[in-house]
Formats: C-alpha cells, sequence, structure tokens
C-alpha cells in the first residue's frame, strides 16, 4: 500500500461499516493506516480517521439529504487526481461500498482512467442495525430470505425500478435504505400489491452507535409513529415478522451506558483503554486530548540518576550533581517510586538509551501508585514490592512509612510540573529524596470547537476526567467562553478525590467520583451513577 511519485497510485474502496469502529475490517484499517490521503463520507465515523498517519490528507467529501459538499463526478475526478500523482487512497464510505454506495460508479471512474483499485467490503447497515436492534433478518420458521431494497430510487426516473407486486408477494423480511422520507409511499405500494397491512415493521435510525434509534409498528400505521417520533435520516426500514423478534432479542440496547455520550479527556495516546470500555458498554466516547506527553526540558537529572544506578560516574560535575546520591552509597537507592505510566515509560527508555537495562534495577525496590502504573511496570517484567490501598500520593507515603523508611535513599522520576505532598510526606519521615522530571504534559486541546459545537446542541452528557491536569487543560481550552454556561446541565465524573478538588477550583460540580481510584473504578462510578448498578459487567 506504498506510493511513489514514479507511478500511478492506487485507490482502496472501503466500507467504513455502520456507525461502530469495531465492525471496520482488519483489511480496511490497513489501508487506512497505509494511505497518503483518506477521503471520507457523512456516513463514515469520524473516529476512524485516528488509524491514519499524522501526515495523511483528510478529505470531507459527505452528502447528507439534500446537502452536498461534493457532487458525485467531482468525488470520482478527485480519487483520480490524487492518484494519478502517485498517491495511495483511502476512500472510507458508510456502510458496504457496493450496497447503495456508489461504490460500483467510483470503481468504473477509476478503471476508465487507468487507476488501480481493490474493493474492500464492510459491514452493511441493512445487516447490522437489524442485529443491533435484535432482529434477525432471517428465522427458521419465520423468513427464509431477505431482500435489500433502496427507499430512495433516482427521482430523475420516469417510472419505478422496483416491482412491488413481487415484494408484497415475498414471505421473507424486506430491508429498505434511505427511505425515512418516502415511507408512507412504501407502506401504501406494499399493501395496494396484497401485503397485510398488520406486518410488522420498524425503523431503526443510527443503528450500531449510542444514537440508536427504533420505532416499531405495522404498514398501516408505521410512517405516522416515525412522524410523531421525530425520527429523521440516516435509517433503514425493516419489514417482515422478524421485527417482533426484538422485544426477546434486543441486547444493545440494555447497555448499562447505552446512549451516554461521554467527553474523554485523556491524552490522545492513553485515551484508547477508556474509550474502549465505554463503547464496549453501549456508551458514545468522545474523545478529547486535553493533555499531550512531552519529554522533560531536560532529561539531565533523569540521566545522571540511571548513570548512579547503573555504577557508572555521571558525566559531568555540573551544578546538579549534589542533589542525587554518588556510587560510592553500598545502594544507590533503596526504593524507587513511580506515579505514573508515563513516568514508568520514560525511566525505562532512558535507562535503555545510556546502555543499561532492567537487570540494573537489582536490589532496589519498587513502588507503583496505583494498578495502571504497576501494570505499566509489569509489562516490562518488573515486580511491583509496593501498592498502595488508596491511589494518591498521600497512600503511597503511608504505605512507605510502614517499610521504614528513615534515612532511606527513595529516587522519584516523575512529571516535571507535579504536587510536592508525596515529597514532603516521605522527607518528614526521615527519607533522602532525589526528584527528577521523566516527562511534562502541555495543553493539547485540538478540536476544542467541535466539542463546543457538542456542548451548545446538547449533544454531551458527562465529561470525564482522569486527573489535575485534565481539567486545568480543559479549562485552558476554553478560554473565553463561560465554561458553567458551557456544560450547564452536563455532568462531571471525576476518577478521585485529587481531580474532583481540581474541578471544584473552577466553580464546578463533581456529579461522579470513583471509589477506587482506577479507570475501572471509574468506569463502575459510572455504571452506579447511570443505570443504579454497584458495578459493571466483567470487561473482556
Amino acid at each position: 500500500m506504498t506510493s511513489s511519485s514514479d507511478f500511478k497510485g492506487k485507490v482502496y474502496l472501503i466500507g467504513a461499516g455502520p456507525g461502530d469502529p469495531g465492525l471496520l475490517t482488519l483489511k480496511g484499517k490497513e489501508a487506512i493506516e497505509a494511505a497518503d490521503v483518506v477521503v471520507y463520507d457523512y456516513l463514515a465515523n469520524p473516529v476512524l480517521l485516528k488509524y491514519a498517519s499524522a501526515a495523511a490528507e483528510l478529505i470531507y467529501v459527505g452528502k447528507s439529504g439534500s446537502s452536498h459538499t461534493k457532487e458525485q463526478h467531482e468525488i470520482n475526478a478527485l480519487l483520480v487526481e490524487k492518484a494519478k500523482v502517485g498517491k495511495s487512497v483511502a476512500r472510507l464510505k458508510g456502510g458496504d461500498p457496493l450496497i447503495f454506495g456508489r461504490g460500483g460508479e467510483e470503481a468504473l471512474a477509476l478503471k476508465g482512467a487507468g487507476i488501480e483499485f481493490e474493493i474492500i467490503p464492510g459491514v452493511s447497515s441493512a445487516v447490522a442495525a437489524p442485529a443491533y436492534a435484535g432482529i434477525p433478518i432471517t428465522h427458521r420458521g419465520m423468513a427464509t430470505s431477505v431482500s435489500f431494497i433502496t427507499g430512495h430510487e433516482d427521482p430523475t426516473k420516469d417510472e419505478s425500478d422496483i416491482d412491488w407486486g413481487a415484494l408484497a408477494r415475498l414471505k421473507g423480511t424486506l430491508v429498505f435504505l434511505m427511505g425515512v422520507k418516502n415511507l408512507s409511499l412504501i407502506a401504501e405500494n406494499l399493501t395496494r400489491e396484497g401485503k397485510a397491512k398488520d406486518t410488522p415493521a420498524a425503523v431503526i435510525r443510527w443503528g450500531t452507535t449510542a444514537s440508536q434509534e427504533m420505532v416499531k409498528g405495522t404498514l398501516s400505521d408505521i410512517a405516522g409513529k416515525v412522524q410523531a417520533a421525530g425520527l429523521k435520516p440516516p435509517a433503514i426500514t425493516v419489514v417482515g415478522e422478524v421485527v417482533n423478534l426484538s422485544d426477546d432479542l434486543a441486547w444493545f440496547t440494555k447497555k448499562p451506558l447505552f446512549g451516554k455520550r461521554i467527553v474523554v479527556t485523556r491524552a490522545r495516546a492513553q485515551a484508547s483503554k477508556l474509550s474502549a470500555k465505554l463503547l464496549d458498554l453501549g456508551a458514545e466516547p468522545i474523545e478529547f486530548a486535553t493533555i499531550k506527553i512531552k519529554e522533560p526540558t531536560s532529561f539531565e537529572t533523569l540521566d545522571m540518576a540511571i548513570n548512579n544506578i547503573c555504577n557508572s560516574q555521571p558525566e559531568a560535575d555540573g551544578p546538579l550533581a549534589h542533589q542525587l546520591p554518588t556510587k560510592n552509597s553500598p545502594l544507590i537507592y533503596d526504593w524507587i517510586v513511580f506515579t505514573s505510566a508515563n513516568g514508568v515509560d520514560s525511566f525505562i527508555e532512558r535507562l535503555m538509551v545510556s546502555g543499561g537495562d532492567i537487570r540494573d534495577l537489582k536490589g532496589i525496590k519498587l513502588a507503583a501508585i496505583g494498578p495502571a502504573t504497576a501494570e505499566k511496570l509489569a509489562s516490562y517484567n518488573l515486580k511491583i514490592d509496593l501498592i498502595p490501598k488508596e491511589f494518591v500520593a498521600e497512600a503511597v507515603a503511608e504505605a512507605l512509612k510502614g517499610q521504614g523508611i528513615e534515612g532511606a535513599k527513595i529516587l522519584i522520576p516523575r512529571a516535571e510540573q507535579a504536587r510536592d505532598v508525596l515529597i514532603d510526606e516521605l522527607e518528614a519521615a526521615g527519607a533522602h529524596i532525589s526528584v527528577t522530571p521523566a516527562y511534562k504534559t502541555v495543553i493539547d486541546g485540538a478540536g476544542a470547537e467541535r466539542i463546543i459545537e457538542r456542548l451548545k446542541r446538547g449533544e454531551i452528557d458527562i465529561i470525564t476526567f482522569t486527573s489535575s491536569s485534565t481539567v486545568k487543560n480543559f479549562a485552558a481550552s476554553f478560554e473565553g467562553e463561560d465554561l458553567g454556561d458551557l456544560i450547564k446541565g452536563v455532568k462531571i465524573a471525576s476518577i478521585g478525590p485529587i481531580t474532583s478538588e481540581a474541578v471544584r477550583e473552577f466553580g464546578l460540580k463533581v456529579d461522579i467520583e470513583a471509589k477506587e481510584y482506577t479507570i475501572d473504578g471509574l468506569i463502575a462510578a459510572l455504571c452506579s451513577y447511570l443505570s443504579q448498578r454497584l458495578t459493571c459487567p466483567p470487561m473482556a
């Protein structure tokens, strides 16, 4: 999937699936990752763009109802244009590209221009939306066939190409795509040709997403019910006896967080774990990274500490040398205390850069502030000697005091800007503390305009905060806005008391606070608050 300006490029016509990002195929994901250009439409979940490389050109060509950013012939020309200059192009289309997706038209245009192309099928909404609504489109003894029909024929046609008489006689399931506006006409045509007026029918909007809605009725009243409910496109219509099975087989809408739109403010690289769990529980995670993890202003003190651990002299005496023990000590450090997974990654990376490895940590005890940090240490095959019962700095200090740390030499690689409570507590207990910046956090805030728009439209239910930094940077991202007014009616969920304190400093109310100060604890608190369950179902 590489490209070169010396050769014509290639276009991948990719089915993006019906909305749930987990339904993208592995082959589709690989094509997006390798693309120089991603051309995407209205029904392709924009979350999938996270798979594109940072250097990829992203082009929106969405078509919604009568609103078209580009006409079809313009999209065809765009694909040809990009491929002719040697680009690898990922054409991301909602559902499946060849099921009422005009993928065939685009393929013919590419063929005519001599451009190589590949079609990567996707999960069609015609199959997925009913499945997520608990409607099996075929079922033994009830429906042995299924027909897919456009609900929106080309309006320039003199007469319909649909054989309504044949459809009315079929005993299988009928699935109409893009037919909300023509629902009355669809029902009228079917009943006029002999389909029973009491035939069950369902209209499913935004199937497979947290915005999924369904209205059920019969051919005689479905149009009126949909109009009364205010259902708008995009939606599909299912006609047949299988619709009645949804009462027993509905599963997606029963998830504990179904329908909730939840903002995730973690750093982009760390957001995926929380987002994946929210998605699995039926919510729509809206990623809004408020912080970026970057290298510290200087690695000097961290490198000096690592050089000491590796039993080598610091490269230079320098003004910072007095802050760190020397190799003349029997053990350079008794403890290394990690207060975040980011600190672990940075420390190990610098250890490797120095020419050392984890064997150099032999004899030094390791403490982790919580399970996520401990999990990160374990990923490097390092044994954790201490995790506090509560996952905050104060609890780490108390747990270490219980180990008898008077006179102990303790290294703390941490964020460049952080609370000093841990240092103060340990020094008061008689320990010798060496603190070194291992990374720093800076404001990200990219995409604040999109979040503001969704907040103003009432499309956000909850904002989650996982650290004091995410709170402060969230507020900074909306400078000039009345933050209290902007998030009026939106619930705030905090990972723990320190984060909650930061929320209150901005005059905001914390509605949900985790009892266990972890991502799983935050998820459990959300479930308890929203569905009155003590815990969420076990995560896979």
